[in-house]
């Protein structure tokens, strides 16, 4: 199994209409492409310099093929909703591929 992370950076002032957003469009839209078989949003407990709040949001991933299939067909237009929604002033991502290697609860 495979998760693609995607942690984000906003602005004090818009973060109840982004996790609002992400809660109840974004997060349903990417579950909707068929790639992921979940999804965790965290938020991030350490104090950025840069201000804000910082969040992670975890899409687990069946197998690499999926992955390829979600960078081909969706994600150049997952990513420009989000950026039409959020200026890059406000919310700033990265995005990181982890493979899981076992499961320890």
């Amino acid at each position: 199994m495979y998760i693609y992370n995607v942690t984000t950076n906003v602005t004090e002032d818009v973060v109840k209409d982004w996790l609002l957003w992400m809660k109840e469009v974004y997060i349903p839209e990417m579950m909707a492409t068929g790639k992921f078989t979940g999804a965790k949003m965290s938020r991030v407990m350490i104090q950025e310099e840069m201000g804000g709040k910082t969040f992670s949001v975890q899409y687990a991933v069946k197998s690499k093929a999926l992955f390829k299939a979600f960078y081909l067909e969706d994600v150049g237009r997952m990513n420009a909703k989000m950026m039409t929604k959020f200026s890059s002033e406000k919310v700033i991502s990265f995005q990181t591929e982890m493979e899981v290697l076992g499961d320890f609860y």
